[in-house]
């Protein structure tokens, strides 16, 4: 009886575990972890650190909550899409109720931890990140227009503000600089995914960018975006949040993720918008790398 209960109970758990988006919240957590460090001045202090570890701890357990509320919500989606199909919620394994409970307890420990050992403006914050990912972003502007990726990012370049909240109490310039990056960041990250997904996409529904106005057209906003951001990724040099070795990296990187934008807008291939997808990735976690390295070296 034990031998057949311990493997049943085992992917029970791996199936809730897959709900909450490991990959996407440890990307979070980073971007979070990244803000908590600019907000602190040279090395931080035993307390410092383990207010940094307790915020990070909350952050993850509230973006994991969010990310397993969207998998509830967009169950019927997910069962159309080929990368999504094999989700528990997609294919009907688990019971609505205790997903929904799962990502209510997650999201209400996540809240607790914030508000009693970091700050109660973090905790705020990170609920109103919540809510505008899981209700707004997920059930209202997702199947409602194809900007819903731009409008909805505000969400998602939220998580330095809230590592900087987390050090300050309070929100600083070069926190929203560094909401600056990830929130033009992201339109041409999931535009480049959405284009060699564009049939999975249609057969959902969702009125993603290339479904509704084209494959060239999306192609030349993810061009003007990596432009844009190219300039953006400066400003933390030009503010004087950090020195020429952040600007030497996001320099190169910029300059990779324009180059990609505007090979995709050129000559288009499934390849190409798969490559363009996962160096957006990498030139993100790379540019916040660089923060990081510059922070403690120069």
């Amino acid at each position: 009886m034990n031998a057949i209960f311990r493997p049943t109970q085992s992917v029970f758990l791996q199936q809730l575990y897959a709900l909450t988006k490991p990959r996407v919240v440890q990307l979070i957590v980073f971007c979070a972890l990244i803000g908590m460090v600019l907000a602190v001045p040279g090395w931080p202090s035993g307390e410092e650190i383990q207010r940094g570890l307790l915020a990070c701890l909350g952050i993850w357990l509230a973006a994991a909550a969010a990310a397993v509320f969207n998998c509830l919500v967009e169950k019927g989606i997910d069962a159309k899409m080929k990368r999504t199909a094999w989700r528990a919620t997609a294919k009907g394994d688990l019971h609505n109720g205790l997903v929904l409970l799962f990502s209510i307890l997650l999201c209400t420990i996540g809240s607790a931890l914030l508000y009693v050992w970091v700050n109660p403006l973090t905790m705020w914050l990170t609920l109103a990140t919540f809510v505008g990912y899981a209700v707004i972003y997920t059930v209202i502007l997702k199947p409602l227009t194809p900007l819903n990726i731009v409008i909805g990012g505000a969400s998602g370049a939220m998580p330095p503000v809230l590592g900087w909240t987390a050090m300050t109490g309070q929100i600083g310039p070069e926190a929203l600089l560094l909401f600056l990056i990830i929130f033009l960041w992201t339109p041409p990250h999931f535009w480049a995914l959405a284009l060699y997904r564009v049939e999975e996409y249609r057969k959902s529904g969702l009125p993603m960018l290339p479904v509704t106005h084209g494959s060239q057209f999306t192609r030349l906003q993810i061009l003007l975006y990596t432009i844009v951001l190219f300039a953006a990724c400066l400003m933390p040099f030009v503010y004087g949040m950090s020195s020429w070795l952040y600007l030497a990296a996001a320099a190169l990187l910029s300059i990779g993720f324009c180059w990609y934008g505007f090979r995709l807008w050129c000559s288009y291939s499934d390849e190409l918008a798969r490559s363009t997808f996962r160096f957006s990735l990498l030139h993100l976690s790379l540019l916040f790398t660089a923060l990081l390295l510059d922070h403690y070296l120069c």
